[in-house]
């Protein structure tokens, strides 16, 4: 991967890799228009997704305006909504005591509570999100570097995986992977 990046960029010497872990909860897309989140769903089948704005707007994590004076007139946000094991552990345990089912595991419990037609029960769903990525962008140049597109993201109020680091070559991401 490393070698054939270095050919096909016709780079020489070590290069930098942004490396996050893969998290295992459910890929969203959120646009916001004039800093304003007017709309988010579900990646679906990869063109279209599932409608869950009503239920996005009750994770706390989720900002509902982007802060900051400089806005995009349009952006779509990426990011993935999971659930934490703490809360799958105190969500599950909950169900065990009403005798309700419980969830297998939380990637499942992620995608039943955005799922939900009911925003009430969403919103009692210990759900958070990190972003990671940007789709359609308007009125706005962004970062070259990855890196420093999580620091955008965090400057607009969403929060990024705190174990995101910039590696070099090989080597590093070996070292970030162990």
């Amino acid at each position: 991967f490393d070698e054939r990046i270095s050919d096909r960029l016709d780079l020489s010497g070590a290069i930098g890799f942004s490396a996050e872990p893969k998290l295992d909860g459910m890929a969203i897309s959120i646009r916001y228009i004039g800093g304003i989140l007017v709309t988010a769903a579900t990646r679906g089948d990869g063109r279209s997704g599932e409608d869950v704005t009503h239920n996005i707007k009750t994770i706390g994590a989720v900002p509902l305006r982007l802060q900051g004076d400089f806005l995009p007139a349009e952006i779509e946000i990426r990011g993935e909504v999971f659930m934490p094991l703490k809360g799958f552990e105190a969500l599950n345990e909950a169900a065990r005591k009403a005798g309700e089912k419980t969830f297998a595991n939380p990637r499942n419990a992620t995608a039943g509570s955005l799922r939900q037609l009911d925003p009430q029960i969403a919103a009692v769903r210990p759900l958070t999100l990190f972003a990671y990525a940007v789709g359609k962008v308007e009125g706005y140049a962004l970062p070259q570097q990855h890196s420093e597109l999580l620091s955008q993201l965090a400057a607009w109020g969403f929060p990024v995986c705190p174990e995101n680091s910039v590696v070099t070559g090989v080597q590093g991401c070996t070292e970030y992977f162990e």
